[in-house]
């Protein structure tokens, strides 16, 4: 179906990468995903960059590329600001 592939490609990288954080804390009951995660690479890189964006954020860097909404959006699955063993 066209209209669900064109739709699926609208569909920003974090808001994708976000989706993938999701099913992961439903399938593991946490986000602490390690930075190698072989089943999807890219994730575990994501929430490394997302911890490093939100501690710009958190002291006022302009260069912050993470925003109040998605902040909002990462808490409310517990996502772990602050780095783990991993």
């Amino acid at each position: 179906n066209i209209d669900v592939e064109s739709e699926c490609r609208r569909i920003e990288p974090w808001e994708r990468r976000y989706e993938e954080l999701v099913s992961f804390v439903e399938e593991f009951g946490n986000a602490k995903v390690p930075r190698q995660f072989p089943p999807k690479p890219s994730l575990g890189m994501w929430v490394c960059t997302q911890r490093q964006n939100y501690k710009k954020y958190s002291k006022g860097h302009s260069s912050s590329k993470i925003i109040a909404d998605r902040v909002l959006l990462l808490n409310k699955i517990g996502f772990e600001w602050n780095s783990f063993n991993q």
